[in-house]
């Protein structure tokens, strides 16, 4: 028993022997904000080193109907982030649950040196009839720089058997704006929500929200990030226009779209009614080409196979106001 015991206090001397910066990089590579949160408890040491952690990311995992409340996005996140409020404050009485409103900057305020974040929520934006599917990635600074969204009907058998296929689906020009649309409202809230996140973490260098269905992307790298703090003094109105619609507003935009009937991948496998459409701001688009944006957005796997037989295909303009 003894000797068992001074095994396990040697054990724990050697760890104590390991540096700071090393404890740090294990860290950064664990990332989950959940568990980093109960490293705290286990020494001083961890106490001290876990709120100097760079790389973050927050999972939450309830799920409350869009339904439930006008403020969608707010009661979304009030309620998905409880569980981490639990594990900050686990003393805390039930009586005193809904005095406080949580959100992410609050949970992150524990963290000095943040970096890189990702912030995933459980479920997609969209509500599409069944067979849809739509996949998209926003970059933003203080607002849209460029989204990029795929969408198509369904993905058919080697022989391309789809005895319910529709061909007007995705054929038609209004589907395909509706699509785009609902991809920019979606970005747009989901930037809104970070806008607390960015201004009080200004060491941020890359932040990304995505879902675990994996629908859609809003990042922000370095200079959007600083674009989107100076923009922290912008005159009250300004602020009201975002607060009316719980969403950052989106700018009058260029969308370039390519669509195909039905297109063949590897394995044979068929998708129907693809639809590309690049998306900027009328004013100052950026440089990047629509191929560097849209096999950026989806480079792998058959999204990126899609994408790069459309790139092919001849591209319409269309126009949008800002709303």
């Amino acid at each position: 028993m003894i000797i068992i015991k001074n095994q396990m206090v040697e054990a724990m001397n050697g760890f104590d022997r390991l540096p700071d910066s090393l404890i740090l990089l294990i860290f950064n590579s664990i990332s989950d904000i959940k568990t980093l949160i109960c490293c705290r408890s286990v020494s001083k040491r961890f106490n001290s080193l876990v709120p100097q952690t760079e790389s973050l990311s927050l999972k939450v995992d309830c799920v409350i109907s869009p339904e439930s409340d006008s403020g969608s996005f707010f009661t979304l996140l009030k309620y998905l982030l409880k569980s981490i409020h639990d594990l900050l404050k686990p003393d805390t009485k039930p009586t005193t649950r809904n005095q406080t409103q949580n959100s992410p900057a609050r949970i992150l305020n524990q963290f000095d040196r943040i970096r890189d974040l990702q912030i995933e929520l459980p479920a997609g934006d969209l509500k599409l009839e069944k067979g849809a599917v739509i996949k998209w990635r926003a970059e933003f600074g203080k607002s849209l720089k460029s989204c990029v969204v795929l969408g198509f009907r369904r993905v058919a058998n080697s022989e391309g058997n789809n005895a319910e296929l529709d061909i007007d689906f995705a054929g038609g020009l209004k589907t395909r704006v509706v699509w785009t649309i609902s991809a920019l409202i979606a970005a747009s809230a989901r930037h809104y929500l970070l806008n607390d996140v960015v201004k009080e973490h200004r060491e941020m260098e890359r932040l990304v929200l995505v879902d675990r269905e994996g629908e859609g992307t809003v990042a922000m790298e370095k200079e959007g990030l600083r674009e989107c703090r100076e923009e922290s003094g912008v005159a009250a109105r300004g602020v009201d226009r975002q607060e009316e619609g719980r969403r950052t507003v989106v700018p009058s935009v260029r969308m370039r779209m390519r669509h195909e009937q039905r297109v063949q991948l590897k394995d044979g496998v068929w998708v129907e009614g693809v639809t590309l459409v690049v998306v900027r701001p009328c004013n100052g688009g950026g440089d990047v080409e629509d191929a560097e944006l849209a096999l950026g957005a989806f480079g792998g796997g058959i999204y990126g196979e899609a994408v790069q037989v459309l790139l092919k295909n001849e591209s319409y303009l269309l126009e949008m106001n800002s709303f």
